[in-house]
């Protein structure tokens, strides 16, 4: 139910994903960046979790129902618009992570009802449940990581011998906009302390030149400002040519 090898073949025209020549569009890397985020500081709060403290086991438990919810969002949003293009020119490139993404949906759903169970238990009954919620989240956070390598790597090599980059944008575009504002705050919330400056600025480059408006821009800078160590918000608002302090200047 939880453990799977991420070994898959390349269909014919599919080169390792070491061997590309030059950057391509990866509508794979940030997102993954910030599942690895969200999981593994997840998986923190729960093995640390003070289940004599109600406050501070309600709010970790809010926490895994929260991942468990971006885990289901994310896979349905691959199994909606990244396997039908894999398929179009790939057929059955996507039946292995297809397969696993059925075992996720059952995973999460079984971790859903542990926590439920933890939310609900009597206090002598929760260190027992605790360790199993735990144990059972470690196993799917390490399934997660070798089913992402995969698709990192077998999905990537197979994407980028069949797509341009403008194709890889047009689907990364569908996605984006597939996602609710509400939950893109919450993933940013992850990713923007999981990438690397360069991606950061790239990323936040791009929706400063866009149409967007100005309180907008600056609405989502502010909701990620806390999530960045000093130097690295020094080096975005750098890069941003925004002010380090904000509300010193209106800077657009």
């Amino acid at each position: 139910m939880y453990l799977n090898t991420p070994e898959i073949d390349l269909p014919h025209g599919a080169a390792p994903v070491e061997k590309a020549s030059a950057p391509r569009i990866d509508i794979y890397m940030s997102i993954h960046k910030a599942m690895r985020q969200f999981m593994f500081d997840t998986t923190y709060r729960v093995g640390r979790m003070d289940i004599n403290d109600d406050g501070e086991m309600v709010a970790t438990l809010d926490q895994v129902d929260a991942l468990l919810h971006e885990c289901s969002g994310h896979l349905k949003r691959e199994n909606e618009f990244v396997h039908p293009a894999l398929e179009s020119r790939a057929a059955g490139s996507s039946n292995r992570i297809m397969e696993e993404h059925f075992d996720h949906i059952d995973a999460i759903d079984a971790l859903h009802t542990e926590v439920l169970a933890l939310r609900t238990a009597a206090p002598q009954k929760r260190a027992i449940l605790a360790r199993a919620l735990y144990l059972h989240l470690t196993l799917f956070v390490a399934d997660n990581l070798t089913h992402m390598h995969v698709e990192e790597t077998a999905h990537n090599s197979i994407l980028w011998a069949k797509f341009s980059d403008a194709e890889l944008e047009e689907i990364h575009h569908r996605i984006l906009a597939s996602i609710d504002e509400s939950e893109m705050a919450g993933v940013l919330r992850w990713m923007v302390p999981a990438i690397t400056h360069q991606e950061r600025a790239s990323m936040f480059g791009a929706m400063q030149a866009s149409p967007m408006p100005r309180d907008a821009f600056n609405a989502v800078l502010e909701l990620v400002r806390p999530t960045l160590e000093a130097n690295n918000w020094q080096k975005l608002s750098c890069a941003l040519d925004v002010p380090q302090v904000p509300g010193l200047v209106d800077f657009r």
